[in-house]
């Protein structure tokens, strides 16, 4: 599971746009674009100097092996984005007509977004967003550069809205499986989907197979539905082939064995397509608690699926920070504590918490579908059975959490004044806001996910579409129960007992309104993150209705949400926890559709509409992504001596590097 900072307690344009979180230090150009609704920036990599010769040696070729993998997501989003990437690269590389004039620079936007999300979809939205440019004109710039004969098949994929209008879709009417645009599936309905998988998993396997994470599902020439592996030899076999070069590379060169062994392991499972051997691999991998260098690299996440069960293929590069560190290894130490003191029904309750490990980390390389916009915070693996019998991995990301508050510091404009309701309520978040956030998410990812456990017999995939949603709630309740909790004061990582006020008040701020800045009017509550906070503020405003927990109020024309009784809101959150842990514990599936249904999705439209203007005056860009810096090696008389690190500053120089030495479908 990953969280983002636009998919935490406060979008990420609350979080990065509040100037003085930290104080930038040095002349580093942190904000590189903007465009759309989008902005590009870059981060530095602290601790990269500290690192041997080896461990750079063993970062570099990780993070080869993730750069490998970029065709695959491209591919996975929508079957047409990569022939569809390959005619605007051409443009944007052999066009010698006018650039200045104002149909090109549209075109030029258009280009930045679909490189940004990786198609043609929003990468947060997932809606189809379409050029600014004259469609006659975008077919001429097809021409000018041999891709003339292209045109009947293409314009209609960058300008008809009823071609592939949505990458995943959530809707409660039709069948969700055909209406996505997603490559996991073809030829097949939601109810062959379901049947298939039901026909082939075993309910009382005590280690359950994670059906389908690495496979598309499509019928055979006889109409049988059957699955087609993402493998060596099956889809995707030129890039996994070289991530596996890669990774061949980084194990001859790993900090230690146990890093050396889980690699291999993943380079086997690549070959073959056996999920076996992926949960052989992750229960290896989350056994090297000890390196400095750390990484992800496959077939991962499952929030793209409709069904949230194909997993989105991603790459990251880290290495921890060791001194940050300190705050995750209390809270690993103390997993059982939390766990024995959480608000939910003893059964769901794990009796030993195994293996949890937390860390602080800067990445390295962000790839897939960490690339451009990126996790602040990780746990995996995702197997609720490794994790329950060897535990797990929880990462912050530091330097993506400082690159935003840097950025921050260029825009005079912020969410924070335009959305709280009194100088009081703005004074205890700039004084504990980002440092309680952050604490957040170490709770979210070092315990919250981790926390609990089936009941037997139950599949992790009960919930289907509602998984992640319920999922990503879970966790941020669980993180919200204890962040105000006396045992964070006396273990020494709140600063102070009232901290935690700034969290809840903006926690509900960004679930009631801002991050509705991001949805197009009309639309609903899409996205998992989102869906998950606007889940929780919306439940505690309307069960905490009756005795005031949380306000609404409207002054000159705008709407605000303020928190009234910490305490009891901090009741109310204990509650839904208790209740989304029963739900997933038990495999109710009816109940997690209600819960999400009637709190998630259906955004209120003047309020919407009100959000939308107050956010749109503030002239910010709500959604933000980096470009990597490049590992260059060092050679002296014919041997490499460094790994040097050059910081980019071109964002569409590095997409269209990218598609040129990366590129294998």
């Amino acid at each position: 599971m990953k969280r983002f900072f636009g998919f935490t307690l406060m979008s990420i344009s609350v979080m990065a746009l509040i100037a003085g979180c930290q104080t930038k230090k040095d002349n580093f150009r942190y904000l590189l674009d903007e465009f759309a609704d989008l902005k590009v920036m870059r981060y530095q990599i602290p601790g990269w100097e500290e690192l041997t010769l080896s461990q750079k040696e063993y970062a570099y070729h990780l993070s080869e092996a993730a750069k490998w993998g970029r065709d695959i997501t491209w591919d996975q989003n929508c079957s047409m984005n990569i022939p569809a990437r390959h005619i605007i690269e051409n443009i944007l590389n052999n066009y010698e007509g006018d650039r200045q004039c104002a149909d090109f620079r549209n075109f030029e936007v258009y280009a930045k977004r679909f490189f940004f999300s990786n198609g043609i979809h929003h990468h947060y939205a997932e809606d189809k967003f379409f050029p600014d440019c004259p469609k006659e004109y975008f077919g001429q710039l097809m021409a000018e550069v041999g891709d003339g004969d292209k045109r009947a098949e293409f314009l209609p994929y960058f300008y008809d809205p009823d071609v592939y209008p949505q990458r995943r879709s959530t809707s409660t009417e039709g069948d969700i499986v055909a209406m996505s645009a997603v490559n996991f599936y073809e030829g097949v309905t939601r109810q062959e989907v379901e049947d298939y998988y039901k026909s082939i998993m075993n309910p009382s396997d005590e280690t359950p197979v994670s059906y389908g994470l690495n496979t598309k599902l499509v019928k055979d020439s006889e109409g049988r539905v059957t699955e087609l592996p993402w493998c060596l030899n099956g889809i995707y076999g030129p890039a996994i082939e070289k991530i596996c070069r890669e990774l061949e590379a980084a194990s001859k060169v790993a900090e230690n064995e146990s890093q050396a062994k889980a690699l291999r392991l993943l380079i086997r499972y690549y070959e073959t397509g056996d999920l076996r051997l992926w949960d052989e691999y992750n229960i290896e991998w989350v056994k090297d608690t000890l390196g400095t260098v750390d990484y992800i690299n496959g077939f991962v996440e499952d929030y793209n699926d409709p069904l949230g069960r194909k997993g989105s293929w991603e790459g990251y590069v880290n290495i921890k920070d060791h001194k940050a560190s300190k705050r995750s290894d209390i809270l690993s130490a103390n997993a059982q504590w939390f766990e024995d003191n959480s608000p939910v029904d003893p059964r769901f309750k794990k009796k030993e918490c195994k293996g949890i490990s937390a860390k602080v980390i800067n990445a390295v390389c962000l790839a897939g579908d960490s690339y451009p916009s990126t996790p602040i915070g990780i746990n995996l693996p995702n197997a609720d059975w490794i994790r329950k019998d060897y535990g797990s991995k929880s990462v912050t990301i530091s330097n993506i959490t400082r690159a935003y508050d840097y950025a921050a510091q260029e825009s005079p404009n912020n969410t924070l004044d335009e959305f709280a309701w009194d100088d009081e309520e703005k004074e205890i978040y700039r004084k504990w806001g980002s440092y309680a956030d952050e604490i957040h998410t170490d709770l979210h990812e070092c315990l919250g996910h981790g926390s609990g456990q089936l009941l037997p017999g139950v599949s992790a995939t009960a919930m289907g579409e509602y998984s992640s949603t319920l999922e990503e709630a879970r966790a941020d309740l669980f993180g919200l129960y204890f962040t105000a909790d006396p045992k964070m004061v006396e273990l020494g990582i709140m600063p102070d007992p009232e901290a935690y006020k700034a969290e809840y008040s903006n926690f509900i701020r960004n679930g009631m309104l801002v991050q509705f800045n991001r949805v197009e009017l009309g639309r609903p509550n899409t996205e998992a993150h989102m869906q998950d906070r606007k889940l929780i503020a919306e439940w505690c405003y309307t069960h905490g209705l009756k005795d005031g927990v949380i306000l609404r109020k409207v002054r000159d024309g705008k709407t605000y949400f303020i928190v009234k009784d910490y305490q009891k809101l901090r009741g109310l959150f204990a509650q839904l926890l208790a209740e989304i842990q029963r739900i997933k514990s038990e495999g109710d599936y009816e109940a997690g559709k209600k819960l999400v249904e009637t709190y998630a999705v259906n955004i209120d439209p003047e309020l919407h509409k009100e959000v939308k203007e107050r956010y749109e005056a503030l002239n910010l860009k709500p959604y933000g992504g980096f470009i990597n810096p490049d590992i260059i090696p060092v050679e002296k008389n014919g041997k490499i001596v460094d790994y040097k690190i050059v910081y980019n500053d071109d964002f569409l120089k590095q997409q269209l590097d990218y598609g040129e030495k990366y590129g294998t479908l």
